[in-house]
C-alpha cells in the first residue's frame, strides 16, 4: 500500500481551503512544512493543529506538506482525516464540537421557500452563505462532487455541519444516488443535519431504504432527534411514481423536481418556458397536494437573468409550487419576493382565521365563511399565510 496520500484543493483561485500531503515514517515524529500566506500570524497555530490531528488519529510519525489557502481549522481537520483514511479506512473520526448557534432543530411545515445548492467539497462556499438568509442550505454530495473527492466531501460536510454558522437556515444534504448515497448518511445523519435530499428518487422504496438506515444510525447514536426527506423526481419513471413517493414515510415533508436531468431523459432540450415540463410539474404538485406535503420546484440556472428568474417564479407558484431552489445566493431574496403572499390571500386568510376564531368562541364545530364551509386544513393554511405576512413585513402581529 501507497505510503503518501493527499487530499483537498489549491491553485490560484482556490479560497479558504487547503490542500495537505501525508507520507508516513518509521521515526522523527510529525514533520510539518506550511506553505501559507498566514504563516508569519497563524503559522505555529497550524502546524500544532496538524500534529494534533495526526496524533488524535494515530498517526506518530509522517512528513506532511500542507499549502493554506486561509483555511479554518474544521477544514485543515477535514483535509488530514481525508488524507489519512487512504492508509486506514477504519480510524476513529476527529469530530470538531457542535457550535452553540447550530444546536436547533427544524420543523415539518416550516417554509422552503428557497433552498441554496453548496458544492460539498468547497469550503469557501459555505462560510457565509447563511447571511444571504435562503431558508435551506444544501450541501451538496452529489453532482457538485468530482467522483474522486466523493470521500473527502464527506467528511468536510460533516465537519461543516458541526463548525458552519447557517444562521438559522434549515441544514440540509443531498446525498448521492442510491446505493451510494446510503453510505453518505453514516457520515452525516449523527451531526445534526435536519433534512436529506434524495436525488434521482423513482420508487417509494428508495426512500424507505435512506429511512431505514437513517433509524438504525440514530438508534446506534442513542438520537431521537427527527430527520425530514426531499426526494427529488428526476425522471420519466420518477414521475409516474410521484404519489407513492410522496406517500412513503412519514418524514417526507416536501418533494422537488429536477428539470436538468428529467428532459434529459425525455429526450428533450429545456425551454424557458417550460412547456415541455409541464405534466410532470403539476403531476408533481398533485401528488404533493394529496398527500401535504410541500412541492419545491427545480432551480434557475441563469443566475445573471433576474427578470428571467422574476417570471419563473410567478409561473412557479401559479402552478402550486412553494418554493424552488437556488444556485447562486442573489437569487435568493428574488424567490423570496415571488413566493411572498400577495394582498388579496392576505386579506382571504385575515377572514378565515376571523371566522375561525368566531366559530371557536361560540363553541361551534362547524366554521363558515359566507356560505362556504372551511375545513381545518384551509384554516390552517391561512395561517401559514399570515405567517408569510409577518414575515415579510406585510402585516404586523397582532401582538406588536
Amino acid at each position: 500500500m501507497s505510503q503518501i496520500a493527499s487530499a483537498g484543493n489549491k491553485g490560484e483561485k482556490i479560497r479558504s481551503d487547503c490542500f495537505v500531503q501525508i507520507e508516513l515514517t518509521n521515526s522523527s515524529g510529525i514533520i510539518v512544512n506550511l506553505k501559507s500566506k498566514v504563516d508569519r500570524m497563524f503559522g505555529n497555530q497550524i502546524r500544532q493543529q496538524v500534529r494534533e490531528v495526526l496524533n488524535t488519529l494515530g498517526i506518530l510519525n509522517a512528513s506532511v506538506e500542507v499549502e493554506d489557502s486561509g483555511a479554518l481549522p474544521f477544514v485543515i481537520a477535514a483535509r488530514i482525516e481525508a488524507a489519512v483514511k487512504q492508509f486506514q479506512p477504519t480510524i476513529q473520526p476527529c469530530i470538531p464540537p457542535l457550535i452553540s448557534q447550530n444546536q436547533y432543530e427544524t420543523t415539518r411545515d416550516r417554509f422552503r421557500f428557497s433552498r441554496l445548492y453548496l458544492p460539498g467539497n468547497s469550503p469557501s462556499m459555505m462560510l457565509n452563505a447563511g447571511i444571504h438568509h435562503p431558508n435551506g442550505i444544501i450541501l451538496d454530495l452529489e453532482d457538485s462532487v468530482a467522483p474522486d473527492k466523493k470521500a473527502e466531501a464527506r467528511i468536510l460536510v460533516r465537519n461543516a455541519l458541526r463548525q458552519v454558522d447557517f444562521y438559522g437556515a434549515e441544514r440540509m444534504v443531498r446525498v448521492n444516488q442510491l446505493p451510494a448515497g446510503l453510505d453518505d448518511l453514516d457520515d452525516i445523519i449523527p451531526h445534526h443535519v435536519h433534512l436529506i435530499l434524495i436525488p434521482k428518487c423513482e420508487h417509494g422504496a428508495h426512500v424507505k431504504q435512506v429511512e431505514e438506515r437513517v433509524r438504525s444510525i440514530l438508534r446506534e447514536e442513542k438520537q431521537e432527534r427527527e430527520i425530514f426527506f426531499m426526494p427529488i423526481i428526476e425522471s420519466c419513471l420518477g414521475v409516474e411514481h410521484a404519489f407513492e413517493i410522496a406517500t412513503s414515510s412519514d418524514h417526507v415533508v416536501a418533494m422537488a423536481i429536477g428539470l436538468e436531468d428529467y428532459t434529459a431523459d425525455l429526450g428533450v432540450k429545456r425551454s424557458t418556458g417550460g412547456e415541455e415540463s409541464f405534466y410532470a410539474r403539476t403531476r408533481l404538485v398533485n401528488a404533493c397536494k394529496a398527500a401535504r406535503i410541500q412541492p419545491i420546484d427545480s432551480v434557475y440556472s441563469d443566475v445573471a437573468d433576474m427578470d428571467g428568474l422574476r417570471d419563473n417564479v410567478k409561473r412557479s407558484k401559479a402552478l402550486g409550487f412553494e418554493g424552488m431552489g437556488c444556485i447562486h445566493p442573489r437569487q435568493v431574496e428574488v424567490i423570496h419576493e415571488g413566493f411572498s403572499p400577495e394582498e388579496e390571500e392576505i386579506v382571504k386568510a385575515e377572514q378565515i382565521i376571523k371566522a375561525f376564531k368566531q366559530a371557536e368562541a361560540r363553541g361551534l364545530g362547524v366554521i363558515a365563511l359566507g356560505t362556504k364551509m372551511i375545513d381545518p386544513p384551509v384554516v390552517k393554511r391561512a395561517q401559514q399565510t399570515m405567517e408569510m405576512a409577518y414575515r415579510f413585513q406585510l402585516r404586523e402581529r397582532p401582538d406588536a
